[in-house]
């Protein structure tokens, strides 16, 4: 086991140094039928802020009209009703929150070995970690230790307005997990080059994909779980496509921490205007209704979950 995690992280430097940006530069993906698919939306918010039969019938009737207009639109749809109908719609779904040591018996992992904790980032401050990460990171450490086959993910770039000597993400969250929560550096893969929730997602799958892991958790904080998943099972979906291979999300892991954003407390939201950025929906509905909003900007300390001076939830892809 220690010789394979040590291969892991030399396959992970290996990958980032090869040039995992490359994949990014044309990582895009645009619906065929972009009027259907807003309408389908539509039909998933409707679903949510007023749940009934007719509305939950409407969502497969929008299926339907996108499955008559394209296949592969209708692949990615349906992976993203059916996760939005599991984290959103099902009454029963629960979110498991760290400290709670009963919470970490609840993880649905079917093989540790073949499985990665990812970790997602959170914007630093004057080059340093901020006090929601590092409890992120405690979080993944207590569930790296519950699982100790299994592989940790981190990914982000360097983040910040005040940051002169590129401090990355992924780089400090390795340093905070070995260093601080005692976890052993060869389980921990990084990319220290994403500064976009596409970028995150595409260049994380490479790195699953690398090792042969098929199963992730993502860990987060409580507020941000279910907005993270929405958009990393739609990336999913999409990798699957161009890849043949996609990682499953089995469960979720959250630093207990709410939010005193009253933007990001509708997370749902915000997750369907970036689905729609990234599916390049320019219509009206949940999705962008003014230039700018819904698309994701590759600028420092800018991606899902990072707070940074825009308007929460407009597209610029707020670091919560």
């Amino acid at each position: 086991m220690k010789t394979r995690r040590m291969l892991a992280g030399l396959l992970s430097l290996i990958l980032v140094l090869a040039g995992l940006m490359t994949a990014q530069a044309d990582f895009s993906y645009q619906v065929e039928r972009s009027e259907e698919f807003s309408l389908f939306l539509d039909a998933l918010l409707e679903a949510f802020e007023a749940p009934s039969e007719e509305n939950r019938l409407a969502i497969a009737e929008r299926l339907k009209a996108i499955e008559a207009g394209s296949a592969s639109d209708f692949e990615i749809a349906e992976a993203i009703d059916a996760h939005w109908q599991q984290v959103y719609l099902d009454p029963d779904y629960t979110l498991l929150l760290y400290p709670d040591g009963d919470s970490l018996a609840q993880l649905p992992i079917p093989d540790a070995a073949s499985h990665a904790f990812v970790v997602l980032g959170f914007e630093l401050k004057d080059g340093e970690m901020q006090d929601e990460l590092k409890g992120r990171c405690e979080a993944a450490a207590a569930a790296a230790k519950a699982f100790p086959e299994s592989f940790l993910v981190c990914s982000g770039g360097a983040t910040g307005a005040n940051n002169p000597e590129q401090h990355t993400e992924a780089g400090l969250m390795k340093a905070y997990l070995t260093e601080v929560c005692g976890i052993s550096a060869d389980r921990i893969l990084t990319d220290d080059q994403a500064m976009t929730t596409a970028e995150n997602a595409i260049n994380t799958f490479d790195i699953l994909k690398a090792q042969g892991l098929q199963t992730m958790t993502i860990v987060t904080s409580k507020y941000h779980q279910r907005w993270g998943q929405v958009l990393y099972n739609a990336l999913s979906a999409i990798y699957r496509q161009r890849e043949g291979y996609a990682p499953k999300i089995v469960g979720n892991y959250c630093y207990n921490i709410d939010t005193d954003s009253k933007a990001f407390q509708k997370d749902y939201r915000i997750a369907l205007r970036q689905l729609s950025g990234i599916l390049g929906i320019k219509t009206a509905g949940p999705g962008p209704s003014a230039p700018g909003e819904g698309t994701e900007k590759a600028k420092p300390g800018s991606e899902v979950g990072k707070p940074d001076s825009s308007a929460p939830g407009e597209g610029t892809e707020s670091r919560p």
